[in-house]
């Protein structure tokens, strides 16, 4: 359902509007700052995290396709990766809670949905694997 692609977009319409919901309904509960520390160290951790995928997507498949090119590599991610940590770490006690207990509510809900529509499980079930 949430993988549903815009025909003219070509984004994931349904699960882009679902996030815009929870977001909204959210906001309107939690206070500001504590909206905006929750921001700040989730969107370092992505960055941290794209830039540890690039370091180890160029490693360990050199022949893939690359379609963006990234100056000084391996030095920029590298660095990119420090930087963020070490903004990661500056921020308050309380942040490093509310991004733990909200990654743990992600991954229970991952892994719940992921387990009854795996197409692996799917497959395996019907004796295809």
């Amino acid at each position: 359902f949430f993988g549903a692609i815009h025909d003219r977009f070509r984004t994931p319409w349904k699960s882009t509007l679902m996030t815009g919901v929870v977001v909204a309904a959210l906001s309107s509960l939690i206070p500001l700052r504590i909206l905006a520390d929750l921001t700040n160290i989730g969107t370092l951790l992505a960055f941290v995290i794209v830039c540890s995928a690039v370091l180890i997507m160029r490693h360990t498949h050199p022949e893939a396709e690359r379609p963006f090119r990234v100056p000084y590599a391996p030095l920029t991610p590298i660095l990119g990766i420090l930087f963020c940590l070490l903004l990661m770490f500056s921020l308050p006690s309380e942040n490093w809670f509310r991004l733990l207990v909200w990654l743990l509510i992600g991954f229970l809900i991952y892994f719940s949905y992921g387990r009854r529509h795996s197409v692996l499980e799917k497959m395996r079930r019907q004796g295809k694997l």
